[in-house]
C-alpha cells in the first residue's frame, strides 16, 4: 500500500492541474462573452429587432386606424401627440411607444426618432396622388451617397418612403430615456452624416458604422428603418383601412 501513495499523489495532481486549465478556461470564456465589443454587438442587434418590431407595430397602427400616428408628446411622455403636424418638422420627434405598445428606447437607453409624412398622419388624403416626403440615402465605400428610399423628388409617381425611424446609437446625440439630451462627442468639425440625422426631418443617410473620424461622413454608428409607401398602402388595403 505504501508504495501507491507516490501515484496517488501524481494523479491528484494532475487532476488538480486539469481542474485548474479548466476554470482558467472558462474564466477566459466568461471575459471573452463580456467584453465590450461583444455586448455592443448584442445591443446593435437587439436595436435592429426594436426597430423592426417599432415598424411593424406603426404599420399595424395604420391597419387599424387608416392613418399613421403622430410623433410622442415629448421625452418623457409616449403617447401620441394630439395637435395635428402642420409641417415636416412637427411630424418629426420620438416614436409614440405608448400608443403603440413598443419599446420606446434603443439598447443604449436612447430614445427611438421616428419621422413620419404629415398626411399620412391624417384622414385627408387620396392615396393616388399623396407623396411621401421622407428619403434615405446610402454612403458607399466610394464614400458617394445613393438613394435607397426615395429619390431627389418625392411625388405620387416617385415614391419615397412613408415615416423613418432612427437609433443613435452608442456614441454621438440623441436623448436619454430620461429626457436628458445627448452631446456629439465626435473629434469631426460638424459631425457628418450623424448630424445629418440629429437635425432633418425629411433626408436621412445610412451607411456601415465607423469610429474613424475621418471617414467619408465622419464617425457614424446610427441605425436606421423605414417603411415603403408600397408596403403601408398594401397592408391598410388588407385591413380595409386605405381611403378610396
Amino acid at each position: 500500500m505504501p508504495a501507491n501513495k507516490p501515484m496517488r499523489r501524481q494523479r491528484g495532481a494532475v487532476l488538480l492541474i486539469l481542474l485548474a486549465v479548466l476554470a482558467l478556461a472558462g474564466a477566459s470564456l466568461l471575459m471573452s462573452a463580456f467584453s465590450g465589443g461583444a455586448v455592443d454587438k448584442r445591443r446593435v442587434q437587439r436595436t435592429q429587432m426594436l426597430l423592426a418590431d417599432a415598424t411593424d407595430a406603426l404599420t399595424g397602427f395604420a391597419a387599424a386606424n387608416g392613418r399613421l400616428p403622430r410623433p410622442a408628446v415629448s421625452a418623457t411622455d409616449g403617447r401620441e401627440r394630439p395637435q395635428p403636424c402642420a409641417s415636416d418638422e412637427q411630424c418629426t420627434g420620438f416614436l409614440p411607444w405608448v400608443a403603440l405598445g413598443v419599446a420606446g428606447e434603443d439598447a443604449w437607453g436612447k430614445l427611438l426618432r421616428y419621422s413620419v409624412t404629415p398626411a399620412f398622419t391624417s384622414y385627408d388624403y387620396q392615396p393616388a396622388t399623396a407623396a411621401a416626403t421622407r428619403t434615405v440615402q446610402q454612403r458607399g465605400a466610394d464614400g458617394e451617397l445613393h438613394y435607397v428610399a426615395g429619390g431627389p423628388a418625392c411625388t405620387a409617381q416617385l415614391r419615397c418612403a412613408a415615416l423613418v425611424l432612427l437609433s443613435h446609437g452608442k456614441h454621438n446625440y440623441g436623448v436619454s430615456a430620461h429626457g436628458v439630451e445627448q452631446a456629439n462627442a465626435s473629434t469631426g468639425a460638424d459631425g457628418g452624416d450623424e448630424a445629418v440625422n440629429a437635425t432633418t426631418s425629411t433626408h436621412f443617410i445610412t451607411r456601415a458604422a465607423s469610429s474613424k473620424p475621418d471617414a467619408p461622413g465622419g464617425e457614424f454608428d446610427d441605425q436606421l428603418a423605414w417603411l415603403s409607401l408600397q408596403t403601408l398602402y398594401a397592408r391598410m388595403r388588407a385591413a380595409r383601412t386605405l381611403p378610396n
